[in-house]
């Protein structure tokens, strides 16, 4: 199968969004000589071109795209050719209204932006397929074409009649009956029995908590369906050229499009990430959206999109002060990145996106972006040994996109709480003390790891449980944080305590959630006393050692931290959210317990470092100097 190695052939891709429709056909040519002397080796091109490409149903315009594709390989550039279907034609909503989305309100959302389409309208498959086909027959053996860029930033949901129709096949599918499905969706609570398919209906505005399991399935239905969507346009473009690998954006971590299912379908793996320079925490954030894609992909993967300044639909678009880009985009190469894009190449004079930042801005090749972006062209260009190098880490971190849309359902105990927080709580302290780290699905493979961090996983089936025991037997360790194991797939809670599946595991038996609106005091003699937010559990230790325990009130006493030896390892159970130099302090103790060490020991805050094949890179995130001297 083709793969990143074939569109990089041994060098690092530098570049990014390359948008020719909204300039005259003179400034093309400038464009290309000004990517030259930036270091472009890459750019992405047509993802919102479908006007352009297609101004009415029966008639093409090609000669405008053959002129830049051929300046473009004159110029020694690559393409990352779009399918542009992730923004349809006025003429497509026009004349059929049915594929523009309906909101859960029931109100439709038109044309005149993006991303207005139905995934399930057969008019727009239809369209999609049909431009998908004539850009791949047109230009699949074009010499710039080195790789396929499916749709963008796929997420787009429906609540429209096609959805409902598309919603009961895939229900009967899973459920085989009407028996099935209501035994499935629990619809003896308030009389919500369906007696007929015709019954059934997305998750639409209803008078009061819609049905959790309703609401979990059609959030996995919208993924099957725009999967779909992608699978067919990549299929599409494919039986053109099968040697031209294929891939679409994911954004950061997004809950609506399962990472683990949609990587699998894909050549390569590729990122937008728009971290906000006004974050304290962009740094932490934005290594562990990377680290989260390369895991997805199992190895390098593409930094598709990122700004060079500001990014225009923040509140406040602050631009990257001097610098930043240069270190978010080394950041991104030291945790497996084989390219580093832009949106976009030159900054739009008019519509929605005129005051994004791009690597030609307004002010012209004379500005201190423009020299930015050259001077990073040239030294990506230095560093071409890395390409395919992998990035090794003894840490892996459950990610389980069914767990997270489960946990974030209506009527659960606490309103606020967040699965990609409670990922961030136990990331983050590794992260500053240059811990890498690795993502897994549930059921992935855990052999090569140390360590496994269940920050939470609320919802775990009976396969996933035994997984992860299995590895605990074997000799592993495992930390699983606070309510986890407490459905099963179908959002059947356990009986009996909780975590479920993992009591034994873990010698734990919790008897009630206690959500909390205020901080609660915790003690332990070896982690130190600390305070916990959010979270905390009426437990019972039930063979675990206790650690940490509730200090004060209604749960005094009852532990908070335990400890578990389980066959040849050990189990760890956090039950609530301490704060972060706690939870430092915890993770510090299991790393050393199970063998972690940092990358590089006692390096100055603020200072990453990521070891990638040979090379270790350092990445200073503070604005003063530090001194690092190496270890004789």
């Amino acid at each position: 199968m083709p793969g990143l190695h074939d569109v990089t052939r041994g060098r690092l891709l530098y570049g990014g969004d390359y948008n020719p429709e909204q300039w005259p056909p003179h400034v093309w040519a400038d464009d290309v000589r000004l990517m030259r002397e930036a270091g472009v080796n890459l750019v992405t091109v047509g993802v919102f071109a479908w006007a352009a490409l297609q101004p009415a149903p029966d008639r093409y315009t090609f000669d405008w795209l053959d002129t830049v594709l051929d300046l473009l390989h004159g110029g020694g550039i690559s393409v990352a050719l779009a399918t542009p279907t992730a923004s349809p034609p006025p003429w497509l909503g026009h004349r059929h209204p049915d594929t523009l989305p309906q909101g859960p309100d029931g109100i439709r959302r038109l044309y005149g932006s993006r991303n207005q389409y139905c995934p399930c309208a057969p008019a727009y498959r239809s369209a999609a397929l049909e431009i998908s086909d004539a850009v791949a027959a047109r230009y699949a053996r074009h010499p710039a074409l080195r790789l396929w860029h499916i749709g963008n930033e796929y997420g787009t949901v429906c609540h429209c009649g096609h959805c409902a129709g598309r919603f009961r096949g895939w229900l009967r599918d899973r459920y085989g009956d009407l028996d099935g499905l209501n035994d499935a969706w629990g619809t003896a609570v308030w009389s919500q029995r369906y007696g007929d398919w015709a019954e059934v209906l997305p998750p639409r505005r209803v008078q009061y908590v819609i049905n959790p399991l309703q609401d979990l399935d059609y959030q996995r239905f919208c993924d099957d369906m725009l999967l779909e969507c992608f699978t067919a346009e990549r299929d599409a473009v494919r039986a053109h050229n099968p040697a031209v690998p294929v891939t679409t954006n994911f954004m950061d971590l997004y809950r609506h499009t399962d990472g683990w299912r949609w990587a699998a379908a894909e050549d390569l793996v590729s990122l937008d990430t728009y971290p906000d320079p006004n974050d304290p925490a962009a740094a932490m954030r934005a290594a562990m959206s990377k680290d989260v894609v390369r895991s997805l992909g199992g190895g390098p993967w593409l930094l598709a999109e990122q700004s060079p300044g500001a990014a225009s639909w923040r509140p406040v678009a602050t631009p990257k002060r001097p610098g930043l880009n240069r270190l978010w985009s080394m950041q991104a190469v030291a945790r497996g990145a084989d390219g580093v894009l832009h949106f976009q190449w030159r900054a739009s004079r008019q519509g929605a996106e005129r005051f994004h930042g791009a690597m030609l801005p307004h002010a012209g090749p004379d500005s201190r972006v423009f020299r930015e972006i050259c001077a990073l062209g040239r030294e990506l260009a230095g560093l071409s040994g890395v390409a395919g190098t992998p990035v090794s880490a003894d840490v892996a971190i459950v990610l389980d996109w069914d767990a997270w849309r489960a946990v974030e359902l209506d009527h659960l105990p606490h309103a606020e709480f967040r699965y990609t927080d409670r990922l961030t709580d136990y990331y983050a302290p590794l992260w500053s003390d240059n811990v890498t780290c690795d993502f897994v699905p549930g059921t992935g493979a855990l052999g090569g790891y140390r360590l496994v961090l269940v920050p939470n996983l609320y919802q775990v089936s009976a396969r996933t449980a035994a997984h992860l025991a299995s590895y605990v037997a074997g000799g592993g360790t495992l930390v699983v944080g606070p309510f986890s194991g407490v459905t099963d797939p179908s959002e059947r809670v356990y009986t009996g305590g909780w975590p479920g599946p993992w009591q034994d595991l873990l010698g734990v038996r919790v008897e009630e959630h206690w959500p909390l609106d205020a901080p609660i005091a915790v003690t332990s003699s070896s982690l130190g006393d600390f305070t916990a937010t959010m979270w905390a559990e009426w437990t019972e230790a039930r063979g675990a050692e206790t650690v940490a325990a509730v200090a004060g009130g209604t749960l005094d006493g009852r532990p908070a931290v335990l400890r578990k030896s389980f066959g040849a390892g050990t189990a760890w159970y956090v039950a609530t959210i301490p704060a972060p130099d706690a939870m430092r302090r915890l993770l510090r103790r299991v790393c050393a317990e199970a063998g972690v060490a940092p990358v590089l020991p006692d390096l100055p805050p603020g200072v990453e470092a990521v070891r990638r094949g040979d090379l270790v890179f350092l990445l200073h995130h503070d604005t003063g100097e530090v001194e690092i001297r190496r270890a004789s």
